[in-house]
């Protein structure tokens, strides 16, 4: 039980964490348009992020796939799907 408990608490510490960077590069990103109107955030940030986080739980995951899917929360062949629109290959 109490090892739940600690994994939960540093689940939300890392979430706090990551939450917080997102938060300071969107508004510095914000900030620095300066009077150009923003198209597109969304898949901007999304193409910025996901790669490296695909990238990392790959790494993690050995390379093995059907890990990284379930860590993920992801089917595998949407892992796959999203492996081949970043040029991810499987030898990190």
């Amino acid at each position: 039980m109490a090892l739940k408990k600690q994994n939960s608490e540093s689940q939300s510490k890392s979430k706090k964490s990551l939450s917080s960077h997102v938060k300071k590069a969107m508004k510095k990103y914000y900030q620095d348009l300066n009077s150009v109107e923003p198209n597109g955030v969304y898949d901007f940030v999304m193409g910025e992020v996901e790669p490296e986080l695909l990238i990392a739980t790959m790494r993690f995951a050995k390379n093995n796939q059907s890990k990284a899917a379930k860590y993920l929360g992801l089917n595998r062949a949407t892992l796959r799907k999203k492996l081949l629109k970043y040029k991810i290959h499987s030898d990190l």
